[in-house]
């Protein structure tokens, strides 16, 4: 199929944009593998250090004859999505060997719940954590001990972390291995329903949590499509998982053969396997496009526009918003999963899921199929689905047609024909406005501004009925620098509430909403921030602000001449408390959120 001269196009910008630091970036990599740490240039000391307490692997990893996995884990079982992955490092070790391979766990990355900060001061270390953990994954493969690696997590800034760690590691064959999602619980309209009845007291807080319990009530990925469950479309898209890995449930005998295959894969593939496939060459400029048209396709999380700029630069690649939203334009929505549709990601695998998704695409000339994948030829391999013959792990052609409609569509037959991520700026700045979950009647909005510093401060004035009117609520200072740009969660229910009601309502804020953000039109990753001087600090309540996704527009309809007088409004102070204090380094060195919001990437080009 001939690719859409759409997506040429802005592959061919990426690639011109990027071509300075992505050949920096290659040349980088290759003098790993040519000079750089490795088993056959420590010295002996260093070297037994490694090996010492590798049990009846010793001998073989002291003998250099196969390749050994590091594995980099982002287990811990407070977090249903990483749960699974106790026991993971010891099958592992298990299945290395049948192929004559070794595997040791490199190290741990820290993984944090969203679903259990949100709203609560942890939620201001989140977006940081990526940080964190990138930093975590390259303490983990500098020992120099690995020929290849295996990366073990899922939510929302574990996989970003990951990647962007072990990119700077990129000539090591890298496959993610994920847990896959929990069995579904109770639908998630009915809790998004009981969410909205205990906004509005008609509720109690024991029924409140009976509901949510039932949703989330086991091991295994959060059944909607927020950002976790987006991290795995992309890993497909991306060709870094075993094809069809990413929506397997946890404790199946085809999710252990699927973890099994990635590690045989990784026996193939790696330091001298005839078949070496590194991380650095696999994600290119076409691989990091592919991953924001699969985004986009399936309505995922606006979190990527974070994520995805920021693992780029990791490669030496340069994305922005204009990418992403010339690609929303040609990309057709072809899925609707919770918050975007009824079903949940469960339901979406049943209808012919990311096989189905990467065959429409394909052949509708959207996705790069000629991208370096882990597993196989091109990324057809990925339209494929797993099943079990017997005890055999076999890949055979998914469904021709989508097998729920209400679910999925040929790109052909789209829900919408574009992919519902636009690009909004103005004399506020520029933000990101996810379309696909918002309806049409509400992509204009055009209402006074009521400020605010904090969620809180919403949620109190909503009780107190002074929201019950047509307007613009713009939540400031939470970008990276101001307090990390935690999400803002807790206000959907309320602001769901006053749109339930006829009030013309949105959101403008430099934080972040993410993937379940649900319903009402939003204006979120608002850059430049507040603090510093960023437009959203010379608002004022009371002054009509026009958030328009049809023309893209974010802005202040103040006169030119007031707007530009005016001194902008003091930040609250920096909180403190539960860690907060100790990333104050990483909030103040950050960049803006359209170059990804990190501190550390910032310093990493500086030394480079």
């Amino acid at each position: 199929m001939t690719m859409d001269p759409r997506i040429e196009k802005v592959t061919a910008r990426v690639v011109e944009r990027s071509r300075p630091t992505r050949e920096r970036y290659l040349a980088l990599i290759q003098a790993q593998r040519e000079n750089g740490i490795g088993r056959g240039r420590m010295s002996c000391g260093n070297f037994a250090h490694g090996f010492a307490a590798a049990g009846e692997d010793k001998s073989a990893i002291r003998g250099g004859r196969a390749v050994n996995i590091g594995i980099v884990t982002a287990y811990n079982d407070m977090l249903s999505a990483h749960a699974p992955y106790g026991r993971y490092p010891e099958q592992m070790k298990l299945f290395a060997r049948e192929v004559g391979a070794t595997a040791q766990v490199a190290g741990g990355v820290p993984a944090m719940c969203d679903g259990v900060t949100q709203g609560q001061a942890g939620m201001e270390l989140s977006l940081f954590s990526r940080d964190a953990i990138a930093l975590s994954t390259a303490i983990a493969l500098s020992h120099g001990m690995f020929e290849a690696a295996a990366l073990l997590g899922i939510c929302d800034k574990i996989v970003p972390g990951l990647l962007i760690g072990a990119l700077r590691f990129g000539h090591l064959p890298t496959i993610l291995v994920p847990g896959g999602p929990m069995p579904s619980g109770l639908a998630n309209k009915e809790k998004q329903r009981v969410r909205q009845l205990y906004a509005e007291g008609k509720a109690s807080r024991a029924e409140l949590l009976e509901a949510e319990a039932a949703s989330y009530h086991g091991e295994g990925t959060c059944t909607f499509y927020g950002t976790a469950n987006s991290n795995q479309m992309m890993m497909e898209v991306m060709g870094l998982h075993m094809p069809g890995a990413a929506f397997v449930n946890p404790g199946t005998r085809l999710r252990q053969a699927l973890t099994r295959a990635a590690v045989h894969r990784l026996a193939e593939i790696g330091w001298d396997g005839e078949d070496y496939r590194p991380l650095g060459r696999c994600v290119d400029e076409k691989a990091i496009v592919n991953a924001a048209v699969g985004l986009l396709a399936t309505g995922g999380s606006t979190n990527h526009a974070l994520h995805l700029p920021a693992i780029a630069r990791a490669a030496g690649i340069v994305l922005d918003w204009q990418d992403l939203d010339a690609l929303s334009a040609a990309v057709p929505l072809i899925a609707r999963v919770y918050p975007n549709g009824a079903g949940d990601v469960n339901h979406f695998q049943a209808a012919g899921g990311i096989g189905f998704v990467i065959r429409t695409l394909l052949d509708s000339g959207l996705l790069h199929g000629d991208i370096l994948t882990v597993a196989g030829e091109t990324l057809a391999e990925y339209a494929k689905e797993p099943v079990l013959d017997g005890d055999a792990l076999v890949w055979r052609d998914g469904p021709a047609a989508p097998l729920d409609e209400t679910m999925l569509r040929p790109a052909a037959d789209p829900f919408q024909p574009d992919g519902g991520m636009r690009l909004v700026e103005g004399n506020l700045g520029r933000a990101t406005f996810k379309t696909s979950a918002v309806e049409p009647s509400r992509w204009t909005i055009e209402a006074p501004a009521r400020l605010f510093s904090d969620q809180d401060e919403v949620l109190a004035a909503f009780k107190a009925g002074e929201l019950a009117r047509d307007v613009v609520v713009v939540v400031r200072f939470q970008g990276p620098r101001a307090n990390g740009m935690p999400e803002l969660h807790k206000l959907t229910p309320a602001l769901g509430v006053l749109q339930d009601r006829g009030h013309r309502v949105a959101l403008v804020t430099d934080g972040r909403m993410s993937g379940a953000s649900g319903k009402v039109p939003a204006a979120i990753h608002v850059t430049p921030e507040a603090l510093g001087g960023g437009p959203l600090s010379k608002l004022r309540d009371g002054d009509i602000v026009r958030l328009a996704a049809e023309t893209g527009q974010l802005a202040a309809l103040v006169d030119e001449a007031e707007w530009a007088a005016r001194e902008p409004a003091p930040a609250p102070p920096a909180a403190a408390g539960t860690g907060r204090e100790l990333f104050a380094f990483m909030r103040d060195g950050a960049d803006g959120a359209e170059a990804g919001a990190s501190a550390m990437l910032r310093a990493m080009e500086a030394a480079l």
